[in-house]
């Protein structure tokens, strides 16, 4: 934490609003239109590409699934600059100073096609987004549990309102954007998000007072130190510039790094570590790599899935973009039920492991893709496919993201020794990042990758998705069979097994939605 919230004054002092201090609407709001503008944005960018950039569907997806590997992995250096020197707040501010450049530089559409110039614009506009995104989403969540005392009550519905304001956020950001974009003119839906951001910068701006000096730096801050971290930021975004126009950099970035890390983190359990948190480690890894094969499929969603939509669903003229809102609609439908379908089974002792869990997650991921090839199949290839099997799909995912996102983010943290817990947490980001960009290679494999402009078949991407869809299942049933193995690996005697991450109920409906610091209860 960035300073201690007991030489503050309480989180109240500045009153309560439903109960709750001020502050934490502040970061609601915050939190829920940075997450409107990611969202609106991230609904047209795959139709972007192809239909103004002109890229190849192949080349698209290569394209988005390394922009989102590279916002997965930037929390891993906002978060880190922010314990260290800058505190969350100005980082939050920072970030959110970027993001808005970035949300209204997506605006400048240029000439489209391949035009070299407008083409610099997009990608630098790309990479302030990148940064701006990995700065905010790491630090925010943070300063909601420094605005309350440790034993609290009101923690843990404080972060479930913190994350409704995710997932409105990005229900709102895909269905406005997407519709606005689709509908009246890319600048326009793009516009909108950035429109969202800065409202988003000027409510956190304005809110400082309410906060109460949460998130404050932990050392004596120098002008020009914190000025030279800015610039750290900008070299960042100059880096992201060029990465995202190389994605294989990216994927060569990721195999490095993700190889160095693993081999870091089991060699020091292995040499350092007392038997049962080597064990421990052992099974958060795990489910580590399971959690790749899941977000390598989960996230076709803003990808092939969504130029599948486009091309081949009967929609009745909604714009396929405003689909990619189903998965935050459901989210909020159903994370109150599966909150308490875990609890009761728990009283009764028979809630499943987090291993089962996940084996569930990514056999839910697999089906939904063969529930769409199926429909697809019914109706022949001539016909459009039904819009209801789009419903179902993104159904099922989101049933297999509320058994694997929460209950990792949690796994992480009950697994992990107290001193490698930001390391565990950084390797789970990774996992996300790695995951988002074998969605890339997997969309890349629908599009007929290396088939210049030229338009993915249905029989392709079908095919595809029938192939990722049965060895998604075959996965799943293999963790699911050797879960028990995994479970004693966790030593859960010595160990609560409760879903002991604050606001877990409604679920951060992502991987990185508590940032890198999740909050976890404190213990009875």
């Amino acid at each position: 934490m960035a300073n201690d919230t007991a030489a503050l004054p309480h989180g109240d002092s500045k009153g309560t609003f439903l109960g709750h201090p001020k502050g934490l609407y502040i970061l609601f709001f915050a939190e829920m239109w940075e997450r409107f503008s990611y969202y609106g944005m991230r609904a047209l960018l795959i139709l972007y590409l192809t239909k103004h950039w002109l890229f190849s569907d192949g080349e698209a997806g290569l394209i988005y699934g390394a922009y989102t590997a590279l916002v997965y992995i930037t929390p891993v250096l906002g978060g880190y600059l922010a314990d260290k020197y800058l505190g969350q707040r100005k980082a939050v501010l920072y970030g959110a100073v970027l993001l808005t450049f970035g949300h209204f530089l997506m605006g400048f559409e240029g000439t489209g096609g391949q035009d070299a110039a407008s083409l610099n614009v997009f990608w630098l506009a790309l990479a302030f987004i990148i940064v701006g995104s990995g700065f905010l989403k790491a630090n925010i969540s943070v300063i909601v549990g420094q605005l309350y005392p440790r034993t609290d009550a009101r923690r843990d519905p404080a972060y479930t309102i913190f994350y409704m304001g995710i997932n409105l956020g990005a229900f709102l950001g895909s269905l406005l954007c997407g519709y606005i974009g689709e509908t009246y003119g890319w600048s326009y839906g793009f516009g909108l998000a950035g429109f969202g951001m800065l409202l988003g910068l000027i409510v956190f701006g304005f809110g400082k007072p309410l906060l109460l000096g949460r998130g404050e730096p932990p050392i004596a801050l120098s002008k020009a130190l914190e000025w030279g971290l800015y610039v750290v930021g900008l070299l960042a975004v100059v880096a992201c510039w060029w990465m995202v126009q190389n994605q294989s950099i990216v994927g060569t970035l990721l195999g490095v790094f993700g190889a160095i890390l693993v081999i870091y983190v089991i060699g020091y359990s292995v040499i350092k570590l007392p038997a049962e948190d080597r064990d421990r480690i052992f099974a958060a890894m795990f489910l580590i790599f399971v959690s790749i094969v899941f977000w390598a499929l989960f996230e076709q969603a803003g990808n092939s899935l969504n130029l599948f939509t486009d091309r081949h669903v009967d929609r009745s003229g909604v714009p396929a973009s405003v689909f990619q809102s189903l998965n935050a609609a459901y989210i909020f439908l159903l994370a109150p039920l599966f909150a308490w379908l875990w609890t009761t089974l728990g009283k009764k002792n028979a809630e499943p492991s987090a291993p089962f869990k996940f084996g569930l997650g990514v056999i839910q991921v697999g089906l939904g893709f063969l529930v769409l090839v199926w429909g697809a199949q019914s109706v022949g290839m001539e016909a459009a496919v039904p819009v209801i099997f789009i419903f179902l799909i993104y159904l099922l995912h989101t049933t297999g993201e509320l058994c694997l996102s929460p209950v990792g983010l949690s796994a992480m943290n009950r697994l992990a020794p107290a001193h490698m817990a930001s390391l565990i947490m950084g390797t789970w980001f990774f996992a996300s990042a790695t995951g988002n960009f074998a969605a890339g290679l997997i969309s890349a494999a629908a599009g007929g990758a290396g088939l210049e402009g030229e338009e993915a078949g249905k029989e392709l991407v079908l095919s595809v998705y029938s192939t990722v869809g049965w060895y998604a299942i075959g996965i799943g049933v293999v963790v699911m069979v050797i879960s028990p193995f995994v479970k004693k690996l966790m030593h859960l005697d010595t160990l609560r097994d409760d879903d002991d991450l604050e606001g877990q109920a409604e679920g951060p409906g992502e991987p990185q939605g508590a940032g890198v610091h999740p909050t976890t209860k404190p213990s009875n």
